[in-house]
């Protein structure tokens, strides 16, 4: 029977006692000033990201050069997300926060010296080299900033108790509202009043007054956390899938969640060309600051009310509205029909988020956590871009086209009415039918009933959660240890750790990440003379 062993070299970590690293009232205060910390830094990077791609509209008129700014920024978040799920988990959080603002703040530095270096009309020429530079600096920063991200919803599991962790989430969920509601309205202001130039100024400011209040916001950690058997080497990539398979039915909603985004990149292509035919530019934009509102609105529900004992039915039913909310929203062309469903769709969005962000932190091992979510991220932020390539073509050429002609409006009329933009219409009905008809079949599915089973039956992780000794601990059995059975403060869960495969339970501090090329011979003895 294997005993679940903690080690740390960090005797700095050891902190005051146990209340430091048991969720309660102090580590919920301290999870508000990292989540007040995370929506400045993503305003400020999604202020500067909607900034330069209005700028690079404005300054050069071309729809291409902005799609392939659009483009790349998808594609790297995609590309990215599991390596950022790798440092998240082999890192202290604090210091993957940390290092995520450091390097955005170095990049929004660069792109000033860069404004400064040259005449504006060099870097708006973007068949030169410098604004694809200039760009390229901005892009890496908003980039970057997305581990924070990843980093935030492991720390709901560190900081919050088990019962208020669907609740935080709505909280997260409602700040990335936050900074698509202030986004969407202020970048176009700040670039019409200001320039570029004082744009970047004010995110470089910004960034640096987060950063520095980073290093005062208190996130108890003793260590990394992780049930290898020994530090974390490399970047673990082959620890992903494993993670994902040992939970039955937790592949499948992570590949529903990527279908949902496939559906949801019609939505981000067609969105704005639509709502540009019922509204002028200047009106669309403080249209969609204003129901963006709903990001918070839905956020606060959640953080008010949960979300119920099986989130997993809860984000099905979520899906379930969101796609007769399609099939709805652009039904008549009538703006206030248009306006109103898309705030109800931002209300609903951060429910279905907060949902599945629920469900990993209950049924994935804490240490393995950041693999998963970046994972999730990748495939998910991979397939809207995919899917926003192909309908663009086929509304432009065939949907569109086909709706302006008789035989059009004499079949679909009667269900689409009137307009010039119904082939747009067409393909919001369309891809919402798809989505509502696998949505419920995904209510009759095997994955759906053992998620949902493996949800109920999973133990609550975290600082909070009967697992394994920390530093100093007595031995304890693996299979169920009691609080008697050790020392110090509760860290993980060992129960839920073995089941996903794992004999030995180890906390390491940075200090063992250093000595990983130790031999095998070495870590015995080290962890013997402890």
């Amino acid at each position: 029977m294997s005993h679940p062993v903690a080690t740390s070299d960090n005797t700095s970590d050891r902190g005051n006692g146990p209340d430091e690293y048991t969720p309660g009232p102090r580590t919920v205060r301290a999870f508000y000033q990292v989540l007040a910390n995370t929506a400045v830094a993503n305003v400020t990077s999604s202020y500067l990201w909607w900034a330069l791609t209005f700028w690079a509209y404005l300054e050069t008129r071309s729809v291409l050069a902005t799609a392939i700014i659009g483009g790349s920024y998808m594609l790297l978040v995609a590309a990215l997300g599991v390596v950022f799920g790798v440092i998240v988990d082999h890192n202290k959080k604090k210091a993957v926060m940390v290092l995520a603002s450091a390097v955005t703040l170095v990049t929004y530095l660069l792109a000033g010296g860069l404004y400064l270096s040259f005449p504006e009309a060099v870097l708006v020429d973007w068949g030169g080299p410098w604004f694809w530079v200039f760009a390229g600096v901005i892009l890496v920063g908003g980039v970057v900033e997305n581990m924070r991200n990843i980093a935030l919803s492991t720390t709901v599991m560190l900081l919050v108790p088990g019962d208020r962790r669907d609740k935080a989430n709505g909280l997260v969920g409602a700040v990335q509202g936050l900074a698509f509601m202030v986004t969407s309205v202020f970048s176009g202001l700040s670039i019409g009043l200001l320039g570029m130039g004082w744009t970047v100024v004010i995110a470089i400011v910004a960034t640096a007054l987060a950063l520095v209040h980073l290093f005062f916001v208190p996130i108890p950690e003793r260590g990394v956390v992780h049930v290898e058997g020994a530090a974390p080497k490399g970047f673990g990539f082959k620890g992903v899938i494993p993670a994902v398979v040992a939970v039955p039915g937790l592949l499948a909603l992570i590949l529903f969640s990527t279908f949902n985004n496939l559906v949801g990149g019609v939505f981000m292509a067609l969105m704005d060309p639509y709502g540009l035919t019922l509204f002028s530019v200047e009106i669309w934009g403080i249209v969609l600051g204003v129901t963006s509102i709903g990001f918070i609105v839905g956020g606060g529900l959640v953080a008010r009310f949960g979300l119920g004992k099986n989130p997993v039915r809860t984000m099905l039913l979520i899906n379930i509205g969101v796609a007769l909310l399609g099939m709805t929203f652009a039904i008549r062309e009538v703006w206030w029909v248009y306006a109103l469903g898309i705030l109800l769709f931002m209300c609903l969005m951060p429910i279905a988020e907060a949902s599945e962000q629920t469900i990993v932190q209950r049924v994935v091992p804490f240490e393995k956590q950041g693999r998963v979510f970046g994972f999730a991220a990748s495939l998910e932020s991979a397939a809207a871009p995919v899917s926003s390539f192909i309908i663009g073509p086929l509304a432009q050429f065939w949907l569109i086209p086909y709706m302006n002609t008789r035989a059009g409006r004499d079949s679909l009329g009667w269900l689409l009415g009137p307009g010039e933009a119904r082939g747009i219409a067409l393909a919001f009905f369309g891809a919402s039918a798809v989505l509502l008809v696998v949505v419920l079949l995904a209510f009759v599915s095997a994955p759906y009933r053992r998620l949902s089973a493996a949800y109920a039956s999973a133990p609550v992780q975290g600082a909070d959660a009967e697992g394994a000794a920390v530093e100093g601990a007595s031995e304890a059995d693996a299979d169920g240890p009691t609080d008697s059975d050790v020392s110090g403060p509760s860290y993980v869960d060992a129960t839920t750790h073995a089941a996903a495969g794992s004999g030995n339970v180890r906390v390491t501090s940075a200090s063992d990440v250093a000595a990983e090329g130790d031999t095998d011979a070495d870590r015995s003895v080290r962890s013997s003379s402890r």
